[in-house]
This record gives structure tokens, C-alpha cells and sequence, in this order.
């Protein structure tokens, strides 16, 4: 996942699959745009497949990425520690704490750090499709149910050959928007079957976000099995909370 968060000039695309999601970011709002709102404060909902959930309050602050988390309920995340659990960055360091004790773990931080930047990640993630660093591949024009799409596949450049994410993402010729889109998960060897995620957006503070999504385990033709979706909901999302950094720190 690239992690260069600054204002993007584009002066030259590198092919046509750039320039398509270069016009997708100015649809839906661009990096400036969540700079200039400067912070979000909204309801993470996550219910896997088989029906566990975390419901958490999520608070981001864009100039310099910090992540804050407090998780009323974690039947996913961490669910051996009972009651309240918060998770943090700061910009230099990842935290958590449990009822509000500071907890050391070395593997419960290590899913701290997976979380923090993961959820904050994909908050941001069309914005960031435009992040330097990034490979472009158009693939072609595709339909799916009906509907006309062209499919650009992104890929994250790397200096220690460790495999990094790919995203293989169906913008919608009509809307310009991305209906879906399949991924895999590097850090925990996702590579070989990707997952397909469905998203429907809301418009808060005029930014188009993807605020209801559903994905599962899929093939690269986007083909599903009848297995149930993991759901994810954001909800009262909004923008300008004139955040504190103290929120941020241990």
C-alpha cells in the first residue's frame, strides 16, 4: 500500500489506465480535497461471512495519516481482550490500549499495525490511487451484468522484490465510478485468489465515499461462489471534527 499522501500534479499520464483513474479521482474527490476537510470522524462496521462483527469509532486526521480507533466491539479483532480496546498512530509510533491500560503484546500490536493504516487505507484509497509510485495497465473493456466497463489494473512499485498489492479495478464508461473491483492482501499471502469487493457510495461534504462495501474470495474474471459476503458499512461520516493530535498519542 503506498503511503505518499501530498497534492498530485499530473502533468503527463503513463498510458490510458492512468488517465482513467486519474478522471475517477475528480469524480469521486481528490487528496487535496481531504486536506482540506482535515479530518473524519465515522462508525467502521465489519461482519464477516460467518457473522462476527467489529463495530468501531474511527478517527483520521489526513496531513500526516493518523489513525485512532476505539472498538466497542471486536469479535474479529483481538477478541481474547474483553470490554473497550483502542488502537492508535501517532506518526511515528503504533499503540493500543485495553480498558484503558497500555498493552505491549508484540503480536497484538503487530495487528495494531496492520488495522491502523489498513482502515485508514481504504477511507482513502481512490485518492491514493494517484500516489507516486504506482504502475498502470489497461486491460480492456469489459461487461459485467449488463453494465460497460474499462478495467485498469494497479500495481505498487517495490525495492526488495517483497510482493506488494494488486487492485484490478471496473470503472463504470457511464459514471466513471468504480463499481468493483478485486484485490489481493500481501501481507498475509493473498496473492493467487484475489477477492472482489462491491461498493455503493453516499455524498458527504461534496466527496463521492464508498461507504457500503461487500466483498469475498473470487477468481481474476471477477467469479464469485455462492459462499456469504463479508460486509462493511462506514456510517455518520463527517468531516471537520477539529481534531486534537493528543487523540492520536499514547
Amino acid at each position: 500500500m503506498a503511503a505518499c499522501n501530498q497534492e498530485i500534479v499530473i502533468r503527463d499520464f503513463q498510458n490510458k489506465g492512468h488517465e482513467i483513474i486519474y478522471n475517477m479521482v475528480q469524480k469521486v474527490g481528490d487528496y487535496q480535497m481531504l486536506l482540506e476537510r482535515e479530518d473524519v470522524v465515522y462508525t467502521y462496521t465489519y461482519t464477516t461471512a460467518d457473522g462476527k462483527e467489529d463495530v468501531s469509532t474511527e478517527k483520521y486526521i489526513f496531513d500526516g495519516e493518523l489513525s485512532y480507533g476505539r472498538y466497542e466491539k471486536h469479535e474479529r479483532t483481538l477478541p481474547q481482550l474483553e470490554g473497550t480496546i483502542e488502537q492508535g498512530y501517532d506518526g511515528k509510533e503504533y499503540w493500543l490500549k485495553h480498558e484503558g491500560k497500555i498493552l505491549t503484546d508484540e503480536q497484538f500490536l503487530k495487528r495494531v499495525a496492520f488495522n491502523r493504516p489498513t482502515n485508514f487505507y481504504w477511507f482513502a484509497m481512490f485518492q491514493k490511487l494517484l500516489d507516486p509510485g504506482l504502475k498502470y495497465e489497461y486491460l480492456g473493456e469489459e461487461e459485467v451484468e449488463g453494465t460497460s466497463y474499462e478495467v485498469v489494473k494497479v500495481t505498487f512499485e517495490t525495492t526488495n522484490e517483497k510482493p506488494t498489492d494488486i487492485y484490478q479495478l471496473y470503472v463504470n464508461k457511464e459514471t466513471a465510478l468504480i463499481d468493483q473491483f478485486l484485490f489481493t492482501v500481501a501481507d498475509f499471502g493473498v496473492m493467487e485468489k484475489p477477492y472482489l469487493m462491491k461498493l455503493e457510495y453516499e455524498e458527504v461534504d461534496g466527496m463521492l465515499i464508498p461507504a457500503h462495501r461487500q466483498y469475498k474470495q473470487s477468481t481474476w474474471n471477477a467469479e464469485v461462489n455462492e459462499e456469504p459476503w463479508t460486509k462493511v458499512e462506514w456510517s455518520e461520516i463527517k468531516f471537520k471534527n477539529d481534531l486534537s493530535k493528543a487523540i492520536f498519542e499514547k
